[in-house]
Formats: C-alpha cells, sequence, structure tokens
C-alpha cells in the first residue's frame, strides 16, 4: 500500500487514535486519582452508541469511575460540541475533525503531548498538534470505505448470460464498474433486487456519505496532482470524475433519484441487509447495521468491500480509502479531577488488557497503538480493511476531507447533491459552489 505507512505488526498505521495515558502511569484500572472526577463523552458515531454504553459499564464495575455516554445525531456533531461546551458540565472527552475543528475547538483542548496513551502511538505524526509542536488531538481509530457488495449476489450475476465480467477481481475501472452495475440493474428482477446500489441518503444530516467522503475523492486526485496536502485554491480539476460516479449511484439505484432527499443512512444500510441491493458507498463501522438489521440475510462472508470507481488514470491500482476523520480531545476547561478521569478512562481503553480487547472487538476499532499488536477486528469489513493496508500493489486514497472548510462548507454541497438528484439545478452549479465557496472559505480562513 501506497500513501500510507504499512502497519504489519498492529494491524493499523494511520489517522484517529485517542489521546494519551496518564503522565503518572497506569495499570489495568486505570491512573492517577480519578476517584473524585468522572467522564462525559460525546460520541460522534449513532451507530457505536449501545457499543460505547457497554465499554462505559464495564470500566465503571472495574473501576467505579462513572463514564457518561451522550451521542449527536447524525450530522449535528459540531452544532451539539458547541452547545455541551458551554455548559458547565460539558463533555470532559470529545472528537475533533483534524486541524479544521483543531482551529474551532483549541480553546477547549488540553495538552496532551506528554500523556502516557499518546506515548503509546505507532506514528505520533498524525496526532493533531499546535503552532506550539504540542499534541491536543489523537486519532483513536484507522477506518476505510468504500463500495461494500454482496458476493452472493455479485456471483450469482456473474453466471448470468452476457454478464459484462466473470469476477469480481475484472472489476477495477469505473468502465467496467458502469457496464456491470447498468447490466444488473437492466436484469435486476431477475436477480431479486429493487437496484444494485441502495439508496442514496441525501436527507439533511444524512448527506455526509456524499458530500464528504465521495467528495473527498475529486479533492484528493486534485490534490495528488499538485503534490500538496491543502489548498487555498480548489480547481475542480476531477469534477466530472465525481459527477459520474455520483450519477452511477442515481441511475442504478432502489429509489427514484427524486425521493434521495428523505432517505437517511440507516434506510440505506438496511436495503443492503435485506438483499434488496448488492452495493452500497459506506466504511467497516457500517457492518454493525448491517449485521443488526433486523430481516437480515446478508451472510458474513459474503460482505466485502471493492474500491470506488470514478474513471481516473491508474485507478486499477487503487485501494480503498483509509485514514481518520475524528481525533480525541481533553477538555481544558473540566475540572483537574475529571480531566484525570477523563485521561485515565483512555489509558484503560487503549492500554489494559479489558480495554483493549473491547475496543478491537466490541468497538471495532483498527487502533493505532503499539498496544494492539496481537489484536485485529473480527468483522469482515474490518479484517479487509487491515488487508488493503498492508498491500503494498495499491495505492491508498487518503482521507484528505479533513481539510474541507469547514461543516457549513458540506452541508452547503449536500444540498446542492440533493437539489442535484432531484433534477432541480445542474452539475455545473454543484461545482461552482464547491470551488467558489473552498476558496472564499480558505482565503478567509
Amino acid at each position: 500500500m501506497r500513501g500510507l505507512r504499512k502497519i504489519a505488526a498492529i494491524g493499523a498505521v494511520s489517522t484517529l487514535a485517542l489521546g494519551g495515558l496518564a503522565a503518572c502511569g497506569s495499570d489495568d484500572s486505570g491512573s492517577g486519582d480519578s476517584s473524585e472526577g468522572s467522564v462525559y463523552y460525546l460520541n460522534f458515531k449513532p451507530e457505536q452508541e449501545e457499543v460505547w454504553k457497554d465499554v462505559a459499564a464495564a470500566y465503571k464495575e472495574e473501576t467505579g469511575v462513572d463514564v457518561k455516554i451522550v451521542t449527536a445525531a447524525s450530522g449535528t456533531y459540531e452544532q451539539v460540541l458547541k452547545t455541551e461546551l458551554a455548559k458547565s458540565d460539558g463533555p470532559t472527552l470529545f472528537n475533533i475533525n483534524g486541524p479544521i475543528g483543531y482551529r474551532t475547538w483549541q480553546d477547549y483542548t488540553l495538552d496532551l503531548t506528554d500523556e502516557e496513551f499518546t506515548q503509546h502511538l505507532s506514528d505520533p505524526t498524525m496526532a493533531v498538534t499546535g503552532e506550539d509542536d504540542k499534541i491536543y488531538g489523537v486519532p483513536f481509530a484507522t477506518e476505510g470505505y468504500g463500495i461494500i457488495y454482496n458476493d452472493a449476489i455479485m456471483q450469482q450475476y456473474f453466471e448470468m448470460d452476457g454478464a459484462k465480467a466473470s469476477s469480481i477481481d475484472e472489476i477495477n475501472n469505473f468502465d467496467t464498474l458502469k457496464a456491470v452495475t447498468d447490466d444488473m440493474q437492466a436484469k435486476k428482477d431477475d436477480l431479486g433486487l429493487d437496484g444494485v446500489f441502495a439508496s442514496t441518503s441525501l436527507a439533511p444530516g444524512e448527506e455526509w456519505r456524499f458530500q464528504t467522503h465521495l467528495a473527498n475523492y475529486p479533492v484528493f486526485y486534485e490534490f495528488r496532482d499538485e503534490g500538496v496536502d491543502d489548498a487555498s485554491e480548489l480547481k475542480g480539476t476531477y469534477g466530472d470524475n465525481y459527477q459520474d460516479i455520483f450519477d452511477l449511484y442515481l441511475t442504478n439505484s432502489t429509489v427514484d433519484p427524486n425521493l434521495t432527499s428523505s432517505v437517511t443512512v440507516t434506510d440505506s444500510m438496511a436495503e443492503f441487509a435485506m438483499g434488496k441491493a448488492a452495493m452500497v458507498q459506506n466504511g467497516n463501522w457500517g457492518w454493525s447495521q448491517i449485521s443488526e438489521v433486523s430481516g437480515n440475510t446478508v451472510a458474513e462472508e459474503d460482505v466485502h468491500f471493492l474500491p470506488i470507481y470514478m474513471g481516473v488514470d491508474g485507478e486499477e491500482d487503487a485501494g480503498i480509502a483509509i485514514g481518520t476523520e475524528n481525533f480525541l480531545s481533553v477538555n481544558s476547561q473540566a475540572s483537574e479531577a475529571d480531566q484525570q478521569a477523563s485521561i485515565d478512562f483512555a489509558n484503560w481503553l487503549f492500554t489494559s488488557e479489558a480495554g483493549t480487547k473491547m475496543a478491537s472487538e466490541d468497538l471495532g476499532f483498527i487502533a493505532p497503538f503499539d498496544t494492539f499488536t496481537d489484536l485485529a477486528p473480527s468483522d469482515p469489513l474490518g479484517k479487509e480493511v487491515v488487508e488493503y493496508m498492508n498491500n503494498d500493489d495499491l495505492y491508498t486514497v487518503n482521507w484528505v476531507f479533513t481539510v474541507f472548510p469547514s461543516q457549513d462548507f458540506k452541508n452547503g454541497l449536500g444540498e446542492h447533491l440533493a437539489q442535484y438528484a432531484a433534477g432541480n439545478v445542474e452539475w455545473s452549479d454543484v461545482m461552482t459552489y464547491m470551488t467558489d465557496q473552498w476558496n472564499a472559505e480558505k482565503a478567509a480562513n
């Protein structure tokens, strides 16, 4: 794998690791004097809420320390965080969205440079640092996303007369992906499908798969051409490619494009889980949504990743998108007791035997700490992320959306995508917004 540091031994490398161990040392039950403090973690991922509560219960049983878990609804994290941090009893642990998030929340982020669990990061350069080079945000899980597919359905298609491919290995570029999915859509009744792709979720707050994750692709390739990690001016070089893959999702979908503004991510994942769709764009975190759907018909061994192709030269060598979006921070304005309690909780989760086991097996983290050497995710999508990370024959599509100008920028892009899907604006309007708004916000900052 090129573009991300290979992690063979620990099964993970790069980007979203949760902060550091307490400076005064740690053991399996945490460290420091947090007996008078408590922990309040504002969770970013709704699909992991129940697991986080299980983790909190296990920690309290072992240490006696309360861990409060609050989960922001999809697409509302920044606003909820703003509201909660203004309270005297606000979150003691929260996520920031990379360097852009740090710029917004730096008045609330504690220096974690010397904390012990920070010292266990496999790649400390992935942490979020300030101008003083101190660490204020720690990555806690490397993740990956692409096109999730149901292999049982794909095998059924490959055996049909006139199939445009005979195996999944032949689908390694946009032209083949389009030929296959167009043909599958035409034969959807014979395949027992409502559509090839699960519905494109463009309801307000539910558009993140397309205004963030899919939008990452044209920006990644433009940055790669320019040899940069960020840019004050976005040219939109790969805007047509962005349109091509988005159109493919819309036209070969389970629902009419006009209905996408009312669809949620949960709706989309349920369609895939129940066998109504053969493919869905999402990440390894989506496994819980697939496996826990009532009426789920997809076997675990049939759930796999396919890279997202959009017609870029050389994309036959592309892997899935791997990186991190959120970094753990400790609230610098919380009481010292709560700060210590929060650090101790992070210590336990990322260094103790019980904590690392839950982080790996229950939360599904591919955690970039040297304490996870013998641990790997047990779910099929997590396993494939690790495989892609260690595949030197493929390049990684890095997560560059962490430098997108703001959440408002992404929300506006989502609104334009929804209007485009409904036929109310042209694609040129989408790209004009994307480039002009990017350039204006970058100039303002």
